[in-house]
């Protein structure tokens, strides 16, 4: 069932007068319970790097342990629908993940840009080659964030809005991958760690400039991941990983369920 936001509130009024026999828990579980849910997106959606991969899934790799399953295990809303796929891009999207959205749909999720930007061959050349080389191709990756990828979020922002035009569209956006400073060694140099979080902001205000424009929320992980960054003493991102590079500069398991899950479920 597709809740309005005027149902929405009316139904929060009337839980209110139960909360004291029914305790909050209940109350959080009936509001969230009418909701229809997809979860849209690239990899940093379905999971890829937390492990536990649906075998169903494929090449999308999509997790047990990504944001969007922990959500509904703990929500259980009427309905959930999981098309988030490794390596998508905004094209990806728009061709092959928006079949679930219709007209009752509730709430979306979804993480998407990164691809289009050029992240994976951004972190391969800052990986093997000078720092030089890494900080021009950072820039050219911001300069395609100006140029081209916002027509490209504004075509996947459409089309989630002519198909589930009711929907609360959460967009969530990345990580800063380093924490500057100190005695890491992580095979970059300082400008070039300093150079891919600059990046990473350049990227996150790109893609919440034109959710702001299509009225979605936009809701950034860079403070709940902040501690948790590459170099530091607990971090919930993966380095290079020369054994699974795929899994490389993606969260780990705490990554998701302690950095994206909160930042999703705040922006509820």
């Amino acid at each position: 069932m597709r809740l309005s936001r005027f149902a929405a509130l009316s139904s929060s009024l009337l839980l209110g007068a139960v909360l004291a026999l029914t305790g909050a828990g209940a109350a959080q579980a009936a509001e969230t319970a009418a909701l229809d849910y997809v979860a849209l997106g690239d990899s940093y959606s379905s999971g890829v790097g937390s492990g536990s991969y649906d075998s169903a899934s494929g090449d999308c790799k999509r997790s047990t342990k990504a944001f969007p399953v922990l959500w509904k295990n703990a929500n259980a809303p009427s309905s959930f629908s999981f098309t988030a796929c490794s390596g998508a891009r905004t094209g990806d999207v728009t061709a092959n993940q928006l079949g679930p959205l219709t007209s009752a749909t509730d709430l979306v999720s979804i993480t998407i840009g990164g691809n289009d930007a050029g992240f994976a061959d951004v972190m391969t050349t800052c990986v093997l080659q000078s720092e030089a080389t890494c900080i021009s191709r950072v820039n050219q990756a911001k300069s395609y964030v100006d140029s081209t990828l916002p027509g490209k979020l504004d075509s996947v922002y459409t089309a989630i809005r002519n198909k589930a035009p009711a929907a609360h569209v959460v967009v969530l956006g990345y990580p800063r991958f380093y924490q500057l400073g100190g005695g890491c060694v992580a095979g970059l140099s300082e400008n070039e760690r300093s150079a891919i979080n600059g990046a990473s902001d350049y990227l996150n205000a790109a893609v919440a400039k034109r959710a702001a424009d299509h009225g979605y929320t936009f809701s950034s992980v860079v403070p709940a991941f902040t501690g948790h960054e590459i170099c530091s003493s607990s971090s919930w991102l993966h380095s290079v990983n020369w054994l699974n590079i795929g899994e490389s500069y993606h969260p780990t398991a705490s990554g998701q369920s302690g950095g994206y899950l909160p930042s999703f479920r705040n922006a509820v």
